[in-house]
């Protein structure tokens, strides 16, 4: 029988997406949100006040409220907010990317396995039906090509375009692919900042399939697209809409089939999940090795970039 047992869970950083994290929390059935914390303090007391929670004056008075907290705030900083909130014992939910380093990652992971605590990184994509549907008809991917674009925001930009958008693709197309890495190739070039906001990669992999992976955040539409090619067909898939069709042969030759989606909020699904690993001792769909994983693809492609770069 499962823990019926409700979550106590907080959220640092209540901006443009720690905002929703708050919601989420007060809304599900598992959990219950106990307060936020936000350096600044009219955001995190407009956010409490619209949720019924307490605002707390530090981090370390919410890590004491909480069994679980979501980590929210600028990937530069995941590092340093996360180790202590493990040595007080929360459970956590890191954002993507979980840290930008390698070094970092392991940190975490080899605490967090001292600790008995669950870290699960927030790639948000795995927790889309899209993706379900992926992994359940996806057996061998040959060829995998991603576009993920978006608008311009100053939002994000202390990182580059690859741990901001194209970390999320890397992630799913570690799990598609299901195989260890073989090389990788990348091309990128700053446009509006000091880091890459447009980059392609190639991912290949020791099973023979190859993942090309197109990342911008200097585009003037959002697109979150998805092709796949494996034996018998492909399949074109769109994250952001929740849509989609499968290319096959049929009886009467090629067929065009339109994928039912039932859509539901990622995030959503991603947060429930999370406390279902707390509360039943369960390991997350993405853990702190796959988030590490991810990152470390992303570090050398940045690697591979940086030479190109243009400073003012």
């Amino acid at each position: 029988m499962e823990n019926k047992k409700k979550l106590r869970c907080g959220v640092i950083g209540v901006g443009y997406l720690g905002q929703h994290h708050a919601r989420i929390y007060s809304e599900l059935e598992k959990t219950e949100l106990v307060g936020v914390f936000d350096s600044n303090s009219e955001r995190a007391a407009e956010i409490a006040a619209k949720h019924g929670c307490r605002v707390f004056p530090t981090i370390e008075a919410l890590a004491d409220a909480a069994d679980a907290l979501s980590v929210v705030v600028p990937t530069d900083r995941h590092t340093e907010v996360a180790l202590p909130l493990l040595e007080r014992g929360c459970h956590l939910l890191i954002e993507k990317p979980i840290c930008t380093s390698v070094e970092d990652a392991q940190k975490i992971v080899r605490l967090a396995r001292e600790k008995d605590l669950t870290v699960q990184v927030g790639h948000i994509e795995h927790f889309n039906p899209v993706m379900n549907f992926m992994e359940a008809h996806v057996s061998n991917p040959k060829y995998i090509k991603t576009e993920r674009l978006a608008e311009f925001k100053l939002r994000g930009t202390e990182v580059g375009v690859v741990l901001d958008l194209m970390i999320h693709d890397i992630g799913i197309v570690l799990k598609l692919a299901n195989s260890e890495v073989e090389s990788v190739d990348a091309v990128g070039v700053n446009v509006l900042s000091r880091t890459e906001d447009i980059a392609n990669a190639r991912i290949k992999f020791k099973n023979g399939c190859v993942a090309d992976l197109n990342a911008s955040r200097v585009s003037l539409k959002r697109v979150r697209d998805l092709r796949l090619f494996q034996r018998g067909g492909y399949m074109s898939l769109d994250f952001m809409n929740q849509s989609g069709h499968i290319v096959k042969v049929g009886e009467s030759g090629i067929e065009q089939i339109e994928v039912p989606f039932d859509k539901q909020e990622p995030l959503k699904a991603e947060l429930d999940s999370f406390a279902d690993c707390v509360l039943n001792h369960k390991n997350p769909k993405v853990g702190a090795n796959l988030g590490g994983k991810a990152l470390e693809i992303a570090l050398e492609i940045t690697r591979q970039i940086a030479p190109n770069l243009q400073q003012k």
